[in-house]
């Protein structure tokens, strides 16, 4: 029988009104998902749609993969 897998994607970006990606946040990140289980499998930079004004800022989607029991 094949493996199952679930997924979860998770924008993330600096500020509301820009800034650049910090790689202390990412890390933070990827290590609180690997707590629970789940394994990176994709980092997609992205514009993300801000709140604040027109314009977008910088924001990654990161893609995590963990096999479901």
């Amino acid at each position: 029988m094949a493996a199952r897998y679930e997924y979860k994607v998770e924008e993330i970006r600096e500020g509301m009104i820009g800034g650049k990606m910090s790689g202390g946040k990412l890390e933070k990140v990827l290590n609180e998902h690997a707590r629970e289980g789940w394994q990176l499998k994709a980092i997609t930079s992205v514009e993300v749609k801000g709140r604040i004004g027109p314009g977008g800022v910088d924001g990654v989607l990161v893609t995590f993969e963990r096999p479901v029991a």
